[in-house]
């Protein structure tokens, strides 16, 4: 599933096509992804103006002149792809993915087109009324984003309160952290020094300033590499993410621990159902 950097790659390839183009229309190819596509989806985005896209968590927001906010998230397998075409309906040569399950195209002003595609169908696309995101429960109950002023150790420590659960299980909770998965949270725990199976409520202000700090650090860096491709992750110009040449611990099952010093190997544990991979020996 893509995590923060990947959806953000996407965001930023996406942005400088989408920001402040006119939607001329939309095909769709199919009648749903996860879910059925809202009532007169096309209908409601023909003609629209994308006023910006963002990023919140691991979904992607484009606001519309209308009001209304479209809001698409790229399940296990979904990718975006850009074409310069001509006038709707004329034919393109497709590149990259199988066009058997191009799912949805955006014909964008000017002849752009922009191709969702989901082998898999485990993204979505919802449209919401001025006002009502915030209010769904996909968004109601998110924390705060990672790579804002609003993480920092003593966030941690509020949040953190009191917590029975692991770390690791804790950092994975959408409504403390915003858009943390599986992989980047190993890593960050790693560079932090702090063991994913310790409490959630009993570290140190010390212990978490190392952690505010190694979650945004290797998220920025993840981000610059483009993401990480394992299965299914490409950017839009069809080339892959390369942040997972760079993993410390995650997928390293046996390795020896890359901190200087540390005798330790890399270990792999089952947590809640997600593997875990870090180093007894220097995470403590």
């Amino acid at each position: 599933m893509p995590e923060l950097p990947e959806v953000e790659t996407v965001r930023r390839g996406l942005a400088p096509v989408l920001e402040g183009a006119t939607i001329a229309g939309v095909t769709l190819n199919r009648a749903d992804l996860r879910f059925p596509f809202p009532p007169r989806f096309a209908a409601r985005l023909k003609g629209r103006r994308i006023e910006a896209l963002h990023r919140r968590a691991k979904y992607l927001v484009a606001e519309l002149s209308s009001g209304e906010s479209l809001v698409m998230h790229l399940g296990m397998s979904g990718s975006f792809r850009i074409d310069a075409g001509g006038p709707i309906g004329e034919p393109y040569q497709p590149r990259g993915r199988d066009p058997a399950h191009d799912h949805v195209v955006f014909h964008l002003d000017g002849g752009t087109r922009v191709t969702y595609n989901d082998p898999r169908r485990f993204g979505f696309m919802l449209l919401f009324a001025k006002g009502e995101r915030e209010r769904d429960p996909l968004f109601a109950k998110l924390g705060p984003e990672p790579l804002g002023s609003q993480l920092s150790a003593e966030a941690l420590a509020q949040r953190l309160e009191g917590r029975r659960t692991s770390l690791k299980a804790a950092l994975l909770d959408q409504s403390l952290i915003a858009g943390l998965g599986n992989i980047y949270v190993c890593e960050a725990l790693h560079r932090a020094s702090l063991s994913p199976l310790r409490a959630a409520g009993g570290f140190s202000g010390a212990e978490l300033k190392r952690l505010a700090r190694a979650i945004k650090e290797v998220l920025l860096e993840a981000i610059e590499a483009g993401g990480s491709s394992l299965r299914d992750h490409r950017q839009t110009n069809g080339s892959l993410g390369y942040f997972q040449h760079g993993f410390r611990v995650y997928d390293r099952e046996g390795a020896k621990c890359p901190r200087r010093g540390c005798p330790g190997r890399v270990s792999r544990v089952v947590q809640a159902g997600r593997s875990t991979f870090y180093c007894s020996s220097c995470q403590k």
